[in-house]
């Protein structure tokens, strides 16, 4: 069965298109169309996937492309998305073209051709600051950013096919994901790369919120698990490693990591509105362990730290960290 996998160009996307085709998959990679005829970071794929997969380079906001690249395909792994926070201030319209519109066109034509298995990527900033921890899929939904707002409505979107048509799509909600290749508008890459550049004075947003970090390969294993189990469709199912930490802790626990001594400064345009901060998050994942058979392997502090020993590694190949502008900020 051929899968297209969306997003496939970034940086989970880039890494469940490499790990299906390890495991023996026919890859659809759907990569976002440019005059460059880049494939994000599939141009950097293992030497022995390279070659292995298809590719697609279309626009997620065409349904068109989006029906033309599922034909043929027997399940659709959607992950195509714009997911920076903060240029969801800046450009909100952009995200409810691309989150919402995306998602409608990858559902309706899954809905057409048949599709037998439709992934739906959500987020855990759609629940905004946790009510009560763990949080749990019954929590309720909290759209304290344009960006969780378009992702709330791309999750009903996709659950809608599910409920009106019979669509077979299965909603899993990663909580904050790390590891190689991701983008400098996250914090754990912003904290390495400066480390790595060599400053001490680590200029960071809030550093008091919590969150429930998941290292890559355990983001992408909850895909796989979710492509391979009929029990989840229908269901929404966190992907999170039920273990929180604060965004200063973290920082603490990089610079340890790396042998640094930091001082942490707080940068003022790094910094959300008041009330459009998530103060909390921190996962249940009982229902992917019931579901899906999918339990983290980097849980907890000492997963946590060999998640981020392998994330450093990565990021200290001087190739790879001169892809980072560390001294600029990434919106």
């Amino acid at each position: 069965m051929k899968i297209l996998v969306t997003g496939a160009d970034g940086f989970i996307g880039s890494h469940l298109t490499e790990a299906l085709v390890r495991q023996g998959y026919d890859v659809r990679a759907f990569v976002l169309y440019n005059s460059f005829n880049s494939w994000g970071w599939l141009d950097h794929c293992g030497e022995n996937v390279k070659g292995k997969f298809e590719v697609f380079a279309g626009d997620i906001r065409d349904p068109n492309g989006v029906r033309t690249a599922m034909k043929g395909c027997g399940a659709v792994l959607h992950l195509a998305a714009l997911i920076a926070i903060p240029y969801s201030y800046h450009s909100p319209d952009t995200y409810v073209d691309t989150n919402i519109k995306g998602t409608l066109n990858v559902v309706q034509a899954a809905r057409d051709l048949g599709v037998i298995k439709v992934v739906h990527t959500s987020t855990s900033e759609v629940y905004g600051t946790a009510r009560f921890v763990p949080i749990t899929e019954e929590h309720p939904l909290q759209g304290q950013s344009p960006y969780s707002a378009s992702k709330i409505g791309a999750d009903q979107i996709a659950m809608s096919f599910y409920t009106s048509f019979g669509t077979p799509v299965s909603t899993i909600r990663p909580f904050n994901t790390y590891g190689p290749r991701q983008s400098a508008r996250a914090v754990i890459p912003t904290i390495i790369t400066q480390i790595a550049n060599g400053k001490r004075q680590i200029k960071l947003g809030a550093v008091h919120p919590t969150r429930d970090f998941n290292y890559v390969a355990d983001t992408v294993a909850g895909f796989i698990a979710a492509l391979n189990s009929d029990s989840g469709i229908g269901e929404v199912i966190n992907i999170g490693s039920n273990f929180e930490i604060s965004i200063g802790d973290t920082a603490r626990t990089i610079a340890e990591v790396m042998g640094a001594e930091i001082e942490i400064l707080s940068d003022e345009q790094r910094l959300r509105p008041e009330k459009s901060e998530v103060e909390r998050l921190w996962a249940s994942n009982d229902k992917a362990r019931e579901l899906l058979g999918w339990q983290p392997q980097y849980g907890g502090q000492d997963g946590f730290r060999r998640g981020l020993l392998e994330t450093v590694a990565w990021f200290n190949k001087p190739s790879h960290l001169a892809l980072y502008k560390s001294d600029i900020y990434n919106l």
